[in-house]
């Protein structure tokens, strides 16, 4: 049984990876607050997670589960604003085109793409958040990014260059 890092070396070492999920799940702008909330989860359930479990795959799992918590609770509440923008600006100059196509894949390419590709997850770790083989996983990330290579439209551009 080995011996767990400080919970503040936790959130060095996984927050990048749960801020892409998060973004994956959500988009840039409500994906900070499921950041924040997987943290706060975390913390308090950290005492109890055994010494030799995986981590990250761990996190993963609630970034997921918080992520979905934001989306739900967005269906069911109207945000109030001052005034409505012409268009939204996003910061960062953030691809819509990119997130339109991941957002368009079926739920488990669109998760397996997530997990693997921006969360960094080996595909064992994918297919246990899935429920599945890391084979079936692979084939779902494969088969994702397959439909984005055909729809995304900078994939288009950069073929017929």
């Amino acid at each position: 049984m080995g011996v767990k890092q400080p919970f503040e070396r936790v959130v060095t070492t996984h927050g990048r990876t749960v801020l892409r999920v998060c973004r994956a799940v959500l988009g840039p702008v409500d994906a900070d607050d499921a950041w924040s909330e997987t943290f706060l989860a975390a913390l308090r359930a950290y005492p109890d997670l055994p010494a030799d479990a995986n981590v990250e795959a761990w996190l993963v799992t609630i970034a997921r589960r918080k992520a979905l918590d934001v989306v739900r609770r967005a269906g069911r509440h109207a945000v109030p604003v001052a005034d409505v923008p012409d268009a939204a600006v996003p910061p960062g100059g953030l691809d819509l085109d990119l997130w339109a196509a991941l957002g368009a894949l079926p739920d488990k390419q669109r998760r397996a793409v997530a997990y693997h590709h921006l969360g960094g997850l080996p595909y064992d770790d994918v297919a246990a958040l899935l429920g599945g083989t890391a084979a079936a996983a692979r084939r779902a990330a494969a088969d994702g990014v397959a439909t984005l290579r055909r729809t995304y439209p900078r994939f288009a551009e950069e073929g017929s260059s």
